[in-house]
């Protein structure tokens, strides 16, 4: 028995050393200036085990059997061999310097300049048979990791400044090491796994998200959060034009513009994987255009994209950017055209002051299981993005199964610091900060109720004098189906209380549909809506102060049912009634028939039968579990039809209005992205003119994008329309080459806006001169042959915030004889603001 356990005991260190796993962990970094180097090769001498490093330069390898030493290689570097120990787990952080070769370039050039023209030229022309969106369809398993950190606190980048009392106070939170070895604390973090399905010629893209967890500071709900960091809103195909990121249009260095933005350099032909490819490094010829600097890897045998790797540089038009890296791994598929399995971004900020911090973002996403050329149903695609009903429910075990890289300890100690930073009373309030600006609702304790919105709060005008007004909602902790919001207004002057209230139910989240109903009594006025103004909620608010021209009390109450039929295409119909009580001087002759009715009236009620069709193929939507937020559409217009069928108070005949919408924003290659919009509308019936069509006029100091803003806000009234808005955005096409203004990063832009309009002669008889008690009525201006023009040109981008547009109003530009009507403004300054890249 005891020879058995010494043969045993013998026998143990044996087996355990066959079944150990070795990890071999660090970073590479070049010996002169300490950054990472990326996609370096890592092997083990001797066998065929081996992986690469990140776009940091880190690297993890787990192997069966350890040899000797570890080889490193990298392009442009000398390859080192380290010595290895016999243990399971070592870190070798590994400096590389740089090849002798890379001290004097020397260039050979056959006939006709650099070989790699010649190469980029053939590949280049190869786009359709490796481009992803040549593909009938795909799909494929797809994960994503997001981290972002505020860094750059303890140490500021300028030198002899002190860190402001910001990151003084970000000195004392928990924080990890980021790769240069300062300080960062990690203020978010998420983790998805989801199927991911593209469909082509009808683009259709849907993503079901599996499984997601999200740490972050200042965020309670995850469902939003989830859909946005998923796959989704991080596709970059190079074999595009032009590839967006950050809201950019950045030429892809393989694109058609490929000769035009940019210069290349044959380096090296080495290999990748088991590829022998072409390495070709790029730089834009202007380093001050929108465009990228890298290298690109191009398969000598196929011409496809193997790799590349590209940086953006802070010379470059994007605001509050330092450095914005892309690098890539493509992979062929079974139909011949090539997909990205790898896709690494760092965004690296600039300090938007000498003392403030930094921040540090990195995105990862990896793809597998890549399945072609098998097209689903289009229905299948609606809704674009999904959540699982369990996406929430996972376990430390099932994220470690579906990493494709084992976490690193500083990784998984940067998950547990996110945790302790947002329960710092600081952090915490300056979440609430944020999210108050962000939606303008301030949640009130734990009532599930939230106050608002605070931009509605208090107005001062002609008519109410000082106008205070309290709102209310519910939020998601009261309901996932229904939405409740409400709201009383006092003003001081007219002594009179305004109210609303209404409610949303939604009644299936597959296809998105909901019923809603809302009743409210209060002060408007001719020629300003929430329907025309559209999303401009400061416009609307900024319409509540000052003197308020025809002014009117209207009740209104609203009923609809809204359903998304199919891939963005929404269909709503509703019921409105609403009552018109001029504060003015109105009046309109009677379309009763009955004789025993008044010549001249100045109320009326009016019941419409609303319906509304609305085709937004390519638009982006997040929706939780009341709510739907729109990102927008990408590539193809918004097309918005409306139809009002009504019946007018003591009118024999019903009437009905028509309007056609389409919105579209397109990319002109370097000249820049151009907006438009086109409108028409027609009423073939005879109306009192408060129900016919008024443009949106703008008489604020600032500028608002869907209103004329030269144009008064109650100014012209047709009966027919069409309308044309555009707007031209020159980027940094002029201003970047001028050495003076470049560093301001200002960017140039032209707008124009027409309107036309015409008046039956029935709806311009239909308003007389004076009311039934003789006094005058006011009156409005109609159309000539001739159209209302405004043209406009500007500088955006100053300070990085703020637009301002000289406007010059073209076409009637003499006031109106009528003293009721205000006098016009032929030109005009306007500033506008906000926060963009």
């Amino acid at each position: 028995m005891t020879g058995l356990w010494l043969v045993l005991a013998g026998l143990l260190p044996q087996a355990a050393a066959a079944q150990t796993t070795f990890t071999i962990s660090g970073r590479i970094t070049d010996a002169s200036t300490n950054e990472g180097v990326p996609f370096t090769a890592v092997s083990i001498k001797g066998t065929t085990s081996g992986t690469t490093s990140d776009v940091d330069g880190k690297y993890t390898l787990k192997v069966k059997q350890l040899g000797d030493s570890l080889l490193v290689a990298s392009l442009g570097y000398q390859t080192r061999a380290v010595a290895l120990k016999k243990v399971a787990d070592q870190q070798l952080d590994i400096t590389l310097q740089p090849a002798a070769t890379k001290l004097q370039e020397v260039k050979v050039y056959g006939k006709g300049g650099d070989p790699a023209y010649r190469v980029l030229r053939q590949a280049v022309a190869r786009t359709d048979q490796f481009n992803p969106d040549k593909l009938s369809a795909y799909q494929y398993d797809s994960y994503t990791k997001i981290e972002a950190y505020v860094n750059e606190f303890s140490k500021p980048r300028k030198p002899n400044r002190k860190p402001g009392p910001v990151g003084r106070l970000l000195g004392k939170l928990p924080s990890v090491t980021d790769e240069n070895g300062n300080p960062a604390v990690p203020v978010f973090i998420s983790e998805n796994v989801s199927e991911l399905y593209q469909r082509n010629q009808p683009d259709y893209t849907k993503e079901r998200i599996l499984k997601s967890q999200v740490r972050a500071v200042g965020i309670t709900d995850g469902s939003l959060v989830s859909q946005f960091t998923g796959a989704s809103f991080q596709q970059y195909n190079f074999y595009r034009n032009f590839v967006r990121v950050l809201q950019k249009d950045i030429p892809s260095p393989i694109g058609q513009s490929w000769q035009t933005i940019y210069t290349f350099h044959m380096m090296d032909t080495t290999m990748v994987g088991n590829a022998t490819v072409y390495e070709i490094d790029f730089e834009p010829k202007r380093e001050t255009d929108l465009a990228f600097t890298g290298t690109v890897w191009i398969d000598t045998l196929s011409l496809g994209l193997v790799q590349i790797e590209t940086k953006v540089g802070k010379r470059a038009n994007i605001n509050f950017v330092d450095e914005l890296r892309i690098d890539q791994e493509w992979e062929s598929t079974d139909a011949g055209a090539l997909l990205p399995v790898r896709t690494q971004v760092v965004i690296d900020t600039d300090e938007v002051t000498a003392r403030s911090p930094g921040a540090l973002v990195h995105f990862f996403a990896s793809a597998k299981n890549i399945v072609v050329n098998q097209p689903k149903e289009p229905s299948f695609y609606t809704p674009s993005i999904e959540l699982a009903d369990n996406y929430k429910e996972t376990s430390a075990e099932f994220w470690q199964n579906a990493r494709p890289e084992t976490m690193s300890a500083e990784q998984y100690r940067a998950m547990q610091v996110v945790d302790s930073v947002r329960n710092v009373p600081f952090i915490k309030f300056t979440g609430e900060v944020l999210k108050l600006g962000f939606n303008g609702y301030q949640p009130l304790g734990r009532s599930n109720l939230d106050f608002g919105p605070l931009l509605y709060t208090y107005a001062f005008n002609s008519v109410e004098g000082s106008r205070f007004r309290v709102g209310l909602r519910t939020n998601t902790g009261f309901s996932r189906r229904w939405v409740f919001t409400g709201y009383v207004a006092y003003g001081t002057l007219d002594d009179r209380f305004k109210y609303g209230i209404g409610g949303e139910f939604v009644v299936k989240r597959k296809p998105w549909t909901v019923i809603g109903l809302s009743h409210k009594y209060d002060l408007e006025r001719l020629g300003i809506s929430a329907e025309n103004a559209g999303p401009s909620s400061f416009f609307l608010a900024y319409s509540r102060f000052g003197t308020i021209r025809r002014p009117y009390l209207q009740e209104q109450t609203f009923s609809y049912i809204r359903k998304e039929m199919g891939r963005g295409f929404t269909q709503m119909i509703g019921l409105r009634q609403q009552s018109f009580d001029p504060q003015f001087a109105f009046a309109f002759k009677s379309l009763s028939n009955d004789p025993a009715d008044p010549a001249i009236q100045r109320t009326y009620n009016t019941t419409e039968l609303v319906w509304e069709t609305r085709f937004a193929p390519d638009e982006i939507i997040l929706q939780n579990d009341n709510e739907r937020l729109s990102f927008g559409a990408t590539r193809k217009p918004i097309i918005t039809f409306r139809y009002n069928f009504g019946l007018f108070c003591n009118s024999p005949q019903p009437y009905h209005k028509f309007t056609l919408d389409i919105r579209h924003s397109l990319r002109l290659g370097v000249l820049g992205r151009t907006t438009y919009s086109i409108g028409a509308g027609i009423i073939p019936s005879t109306l009192p003119y408060p129900l016919l069509f008024i443009p949106l006029g703008n008489e604020s100091w600032f500028r608002v994008d869907n209103a004329f803003n030269l144009m008064n806000y109650f100014e012209f009234v047709s009966d027919k329309y069409v309308s044309a808005m555009i707007e031209h955005n020159f980027e940094g096409l002029l201003f970047n080459r001028i050495p003076a203004i470049r560093r301001l990063k200002w960017r140039t832009l032209a707008t124009a806006k027409v309107y036309y309009g015409g008046l039956s002669q029935a709806n311009a008889t239909l308003s007389p001169t004076v009311d039934e008690k003789g006094n005058l009525v006011q009156g409005f201006r109609t159309f000539s042959r001739m159209p209302y023009v405004e043209v406009g040109y500007g500088i955006d981008n100053i300070f990085k915030l703020f637009r301002v547009d000289a406007i010059h109003r073209l076409t009637y530009r003499t006031s109106s004889l009528d003293p009721t009507i205000k006098a016009v403004t032929p030109f005009a300054i306007k500033v506008s603001a906000w926060l963009s890249l």
